[in-house]
């Protein structure tokens, strides 16, 4: 190679590195810009799930005119969750009917023994669904929403004891903050002024809430056990759960709401708004799971104060919600207990690293 040829070659590598450096800044400028748009998208749609699915339960057991059975829209929801399920298999299974049938088969009848194990949160969480609508039936939709953050304590202490996870000071403090701020809106004297016309009970309110929180945080780490025992998909497992809750809540159906059914039939009461719950509460939390793992712990956290802040605000309007100064600070209490529970101090690498 001559001088020239050496040269010229030279002067091409040094055009071209800038043409690199910067496709490179590009991609991580859209990734970056990517990564934060998926964050906001996970803060909008765990905040509207929160807030939207309290206010809306509140209000279908407390709005004019028949009440229709907790029990059927349990059992609907199960049916929509299944179908919604089905199909997400049948994509990953790349819209291939044979190979989706085949890995059913594979999945849920000849691996029986493994579709047994889930029968245990399969039927806790049909009851805890059930409890959520006795819950809200009995508690205004802000003192609902609030109490029903106890499910991070059960989560914990189940985590402990069936995981062995280890949590730090700040994380059992948090828990007891959690515990003060709940009692504080439970003994306070805030409510709705505009009256129910139909019979509400705090006590069996409060009594269901917590029963549905013990049950959430039993069936959520019984599954989590599950989920990180195997290699079988979220959505495949969460067919394994509605065929098996759909046969166990037709079964309630039949124990608890046998009269009224046969009498006015399996679908009295329900209208359009009911129809919206249903799907809602069958197809959210599946939304949450998508999102979910965008999301650290602060995000959730934020997500989930600010779908309680949500939920008090527009309570007072459409419900007359009468705010006290012990509700509110209890509400602060359970809020910052949130985020302390979130919160993830520095490891001392980390801190090693940073001073270097």
């Amino acid at each position: 190679m001559t001088s020239k040829q050496h040269r010229h070659s030279l002067a091409s590598l040094h055009a071209a590195a800038p043409m690199a450096g910067s496709t490179a800044t590009n991609t991580l400028r859209t990734g970056t810009a990517t990564n934060v748009n998926l964050k906001y998208l996970s803060l909008i749609t765990l905040t509207a799930q929160n807030a939207i699915l309290g206010l809306s339960m509140r209000y279908s057991r407390t709005r004019p005119g028949d009440l229709f059975f907790e029990t059927t829209a349990v059992f609907m929801a199960e049916v929509i969750k299944l179908m919604t399920c089905l199909y997400l298999v049948f994509r990953d299974e790349g819209h291939d009917v044979m190979r989706w049938r085949r890995t059913l088969h594979e999945t849920v009848v000849v691996n029986w023994m493994d579709t047994l194990k889930v029968c245990i949160p399969s039927a806790i969480y049909l009851v805890q669904n059930n409890l959520l609508y006795v819950a809200a039936g009995n508690l205004d939709v802000a003192t609902y929403q609030i109490t029903y953050q106890l499910k991070i304590l059960t989560t914990a202490v189940f985590a402990v004891i069936m995981l062995n996870k280890k949590l730090i000071k700040i994380q059992w403090f948090s828990l007891v903050v959690l515990i003060v701020g709940v009692a504080l809106v439970q003994t306070s004297d805030a409510k709705e002024s505009k009256a129910s016309i139909h019979e509400q009970s705090r006590v069996k309110g409060f009594t269901a809430a917590i029963c549905a929180c013990v049950l959430s945080g039993l069936a959520g780490i019984y599954f989590e056990k599950i989920l990180k025992g195997s290699d079988i998909s979220v959505w495949m497992r969460n067919v394994q759960l509605s065929l098996l809750s759909i046969p166990l809540g037709f079964i309630v159906c039949l124990l608890k709401s046998y009269d009224g059914i046969s009498t006015k039939g399996f679908f009295h009461g329900y209208d359009l708004f009911v129809w919206y719950l249903v799907g809602l509460n069958a197809t959210g939390g599946l939304l949450v799971a998508v999102v979910v793992k965008y999301a650290d712990n602060i995000l959730k956290g934020f997500a989930c104060s600010l779908a309680i802040i949500l939920t008090c605000v527009f309570s007072v309007f459409f419900f007359g919600f009468q705010l006290s100064v012990q509700f509110c600070l209890g509400g602060c209490l359970v809020i910052g207990s949130i985020f302390l529970y979130g919160y993830q101090p520095k490891s001392t690498f980390d801190k090693a690293s940073q001073k270097v």
